[in-house]
């Protein structure tokens, strides 16, 4: 990665980017909403993003956090547990026993949607944006997403019946597919570069991957403004949903796991508050109602303005003495075996 000659310049432009962090986030869904042909010029290379993220995500892993993680898998398997069995049990069971789902199928069905995803693949970028536990994140991120394929299935037939159609084989495919080859990418450039080129590269890294999160939140806000125009008290309405939804997901996360040490507890809360229905949607072919692209629209204000809003707590997290008993260390270090 050179530092001079032609590429000097884009470097540049790249590491200033990076080093803005998380207000860099919430220009990039400002931006996607106000010039609306970008998202369409954005939208064909979705999947593409999706891939870039993940990608980025696999090369900066910590492999010495991600050993002492997996030599203790115990909390990898209940955040898989918890984000990809519980949450879209409690959803679909809280929508039935209320009513939601009769009184409003397609506005269910957007939150079934939302429950049954696998977390974001930017969210361990995310994380480490906000100095949290990036490795942790991706570890249980693709446990969870290695499990959606045949999750997702079970709880679209219990909880929507013949409202949606999903086809797990070729959600299976994508997801492997998309796995497979952003580790291969990592992997080749690792080797390459090194980790410790890759490390002290980190502010352009940063910068490329808020490009990507442009191209992503392009393509997904493209019709926001004339939905917002047409439509102001609904969309409110649905983004204030979109936000409860989740705050109450990153709450009760970091309530569950609080004894895994307040890093970690935020870090899983912000994974599985995090959820990625551009997969989901995608398996659908768009063949969804209105309301259910809507909602997935607003969604991506809490996505995008929460890591810029949560990143104080979690520097108060970090800087704040750990009480007697907090185990942060019993999880990430090998030394304590």
């Amino acid at each position: 990665m050179p530092t001079s000659g032609p590429l000097a310049l884009p470097l540049q432009a790249l590491s200033w980017l990076g080093n803005q962090g998380t207000r860099a986030i919430v220009a990039v869904l400002l931006a996607a909403i106000a010039v609306p042909p970008l998202g369409e010029l954005a939208r064909p290379y979705v999947t593409e993003a999706i891939f870039l993220l993940l990608c980025i995500s696999f090369m900066r892993v910590d492999v010495a956090m991600l050993r002492a993680h997996l030599r203790r898998p115990v909390l990898v398997v209940a955040a898989t547990a918890w984000t990809t069995i519980a949450v879209p049990s409690l959803v679909g069971s809280i929508a039935r026993l209320t009513g939601v789902d009769a009184a409003a199928p397609d506005l269910t069905l957007a939150l079934m949607l939302q429950a049954t995803a696998s977390p974001m693949m930017a969210s361990p970028a995310l994380a480490a944006l906000m100095g949290l536990d990036a490795t942790l994140v991706l570890i249980a991120l693709v446990t969870s997403t290695a499990l959606v394929p045949l999750t997702a299935p079970v709880f679209a037939y219990v909880f929507m019946g013949e409202t949606l159609s999903l086809s797990p084989a070729t959600l299976g495919l994508k997801l492997a597919g998309i796995l497979a080859g952003a580790l291969a990418a990592a992997t080749a450039i690792r080797l390459v570069f090194g980790i410790g080129t890759i490390r002290r590269h980190r502010a352009p890294i940063d910068g490329f991957n808020i490009c990507i999160l442009f191209v992503f939140a392009s393509a997904i806000m493209a019709h926001f403004l004339a939905d917002l125009l047409a439509a102001p008290f609904r969309m409110l309405g649905l983004a204030v949903l979109a936000f409860a939804v989740f705050f109450l997901l990153l709450g009760t996360t970091m309530l569950l796991f609080r004894n895994a040490g307040r890093e970690h507890a935020m870090a899983l809360g912000m994974m599985v508050s995090l959820r990625n229905m551009g997969l989901m949607l995608a398996a659908t072919e768009g063949a969804i109602p209105g309301t259910t692209w809507l909602y997935f629209a607003m969604s991506q204000f809490p996505i995008h303005l929460a890591p810029q809003l949560l990143r104080p707590f979690a520097e108060r997290l970090r800087a704040a003495p750990r009480p007697p008993g907090e185990n942060d260390q019993a999880l990430i270090s090998p030394a304590r075996e």
